[in-house]
């Protein structure tokens, strides 16, 4: 009896077992292939306790003395028009940037100007708002170099007066100068340089998680190819802004560190707004491995419509790495909401995967390797970008629910169930094969017949792929943007372009493809010679012509250019989906 009523517990569990889907989503367990065990995927706690977010106020408080001094000088009436309180780099860590301070008796508009050193590189901002109390950020200074910049005022009743004023900044550090910066191209008619010249090009920089790697800083140059933004905090992936014109940026709470712990909301001046600190360790080491992975934000981190973001990151367990994201609130800097992509795909594309292997990871799988994640308000979904699967997917963000899929894997590849969210070509396209940087023209956000995708298509089979990619793997990589009628689940290729250019800019890893108008679009080829060089280019899809060409070189250790980025120095309101 004893042995029995063991046989029929063991029966009881395995249809226990079977039941729940060892946590897989409902519409998983409805494909043909072999369902394998799922224990290997971590629970939500504990992905949420390993990482363990949290807001500080550590950075903050440093700067409280700054901020003091700054507060004292707004209510100084012995600075005027004609002497004005200046500081440059006021909180220690953006060079090229300055605070003045000075008051009118009669309220008054100001608008001020960075004097460039050849045309249309002067960079203008101009404030909207009458006031008797003006604090100004200039921006877009000259390292080592005394900075003329000119000060409007102006009154209600029409009258106005100028004052010039001088911003002594000091040189830049040898981990910038040592950058080779050639302008190949610059047409500063045809660019998008926004309101005032106030737009850069920012080079976003990876900057692997070494000592000797803190000095690769992410900064911003002008047409011309002059650095006139750096931050001296370690960045590394993540420089992004936010719909309040902050900077979002994962950095080491101490430039000494091995590793990068926070995620810091600060503006350009450096002043710091929000710290969200994050456990450096990653509790779940491969078996035998005496190492650590010490980063949990990996690639992105989108903000989502009520503030909060979105971060790609590993789930901490001792199998897997960068298949997963987390929700932090905006609020209390707690994770709210985990989501694991090995509970949305099949089993077998994760249990089965070998084509690629790393030390990097310690021995674990990475067989996902998201690089990108993109939030589209409009139907609060979430639109995805795979490296190691060359997929590009939509789901919702509530739900979880697949949309659809772009895969550049042959459809064979997917179980039977999955198929039906397969785009179909219109016509022939590039299929992605170790893409980065999906985004959405954001002007389509709303049309469901007309959705416009962009990305950096590596052009890398990874793995088993579609014959038309296989074939044109390592040959080039290209800017390519889709228009996607998600009624239909049809695609159709609208515009490209980098094959022309060949082998020279064919960039295996890294890159991003980024909406700059109606018509321009600026691309990094951002792992050139081994990432010891990037070739960003601004082009105009419909001319096919380039409007700016820039080409780095001599990038220093681990600083590759991740993606590049144009933005103003001066956002009013942030356009969702522009600057992602």
């Amino acid at each position: 009896m004893r042995k029995k009523g063991i046989i029929i517990s063991v029966i009881v569990v395995i249809l226990v077992a079977i039941g729940s889907g060892y946590g897989y989503k409902h519409y998983q367990s409805t494909t043909t292939t072999k369902q394998t065990t799922t224990s290997n995927i971590r629970s939500d706690q504990a992905v949420k306790k390993d990482i363990n977010t949290r807001l500080v106020t550590n950075e903050s408080k440093a700067q409280s003395g700054m901020k003091t001094t700054l507060k004292k000088a707004v209510n100084n009436k012995q600075y005027t028009v004609n002497n004005m309180y200046t500081k440059v780099n006021p909180y220690g860590t953006s060079p090229l940037s300055a605070v003045v301070i000075f008051q009118t008796t009669k309220a008054a508009k100001i608008s001020y100007t960075v004097a460039g050193k050849s045309k249309a590189t002067s960079i203008t901002n101009t404030q909207s708002k009458y006031s008797t109390h003006h604090q100004l950020q200039v921006l877009g200074l000259y390292a080592n170099t005394n900075n003329q910049v000119k000060v409007k005022v102006t009154y209600k009743d029409g009258t106005s007066t100028s004052k010039t004023i001088h911003l002594q900044t000091a040189k830049l550090p040898s981990s910038l100068t040592s950058i080779k910066i050639n302008v190949k191209k610059a047409n500063k008619q045809k660019m998008v340089v926004g309101t005032g010249n106030s737009k850069l090009t920012f080079m976003v920089r990876t900057t692997i998680s070494g000592k000797n790697q803190a000095k690769n800083f992410t900064f911003g140059l002008d047409a011309d190819g002059a650095i006139r933004w750096y931050t001296t905090k370690p960045t590394s992936h993540i420089f992004k802004q936010l719909t309040n014109g902050h900077l979002l940026i994962w950095t080491k709470s101490k430039s000494s560190h091995s590793y990068f712990d926070e995620l810091v909301e600060m503006d350009y001046t450096g002043k710091v707004y929000k710290t969200y600190k994050f456990n450096h360790k990653a509790w779940g080491k491969t078996k035998g491995s005496k190492k650590q992975n010490h980063n949990q934000v990996h690639h992105d981190v989108t903000e989502l419509a009520n503030g909060d973001l979105i971060a790609t990151v590993s789930d901490g367990g001792r199998t897997y790495v960068e298949d997963t994201m987390i929700v932090i609130s905006h609020r209390t800097g707690k994770i709210i909401k985990v989501i694991n992509l090995k509970k949305i795909l099949p089993a077998k594309f994760y249990t089965t995967y070998n084509a690629t292997s790393s030390n990097k990871y310690m021995g674990k799988k990475d067989w996902f390797h998201q690089n990108s994640v993109y939030y589209t308000k409009s139907d609060n979904s979430l639109i995805i970008s795979s490296r190691n699967q060359n997929l590009v997917m939509k789901i919702n963000y509530k739900t979880e629910k697949i949309q659809w899929i772009l895969s550049g894997k042959k459809r064979s590849a997917w179980p039977k169930s999955y198929r039906k969210y397969l785009l179909k070509a219109s016509g022939k396209i590039a299929w992605p094969g170790g893409q980065h940087a999906a985004i959405v023209d954001p002007t389509t956000l709303k049309n469901k017949n007309s959705l416009k995708l962009l990305i950096f298509n590596n052009n890398i089979a990874v793995g088993t792929t579609k014959k038309s990619l296989a074939a044109s793997s390592g040959k080039y990589s290209e800017g390519v943007e889709y228009r996607i009628n998600e009624k239909t689940k049809t695609i159709k290729q609208v515009a490209s372009y980098g094959k022309s250019l060949g082998k020279a800019n064919f960039a295996d890893i890294i890159g991003s493809n980024r909406y700059l108008s109606a018509t321009n679009r600026l691309i990094d080829f951002g792992w050139l010679d081994s990432g010891k060089a990037a070739n960003i280019i601004e082009y105009d899809q419909k001319t096919q012509q380039e409007v700016f060409n820039v080409k780095l070189t001599n990038l220093g250790s681990g600083g590759y250019v991740y993606r590049a980025e144009r933005f103003s120095l001066y956002p009013t309101k942030h356009a969702y989906g522009i600057n992602e």
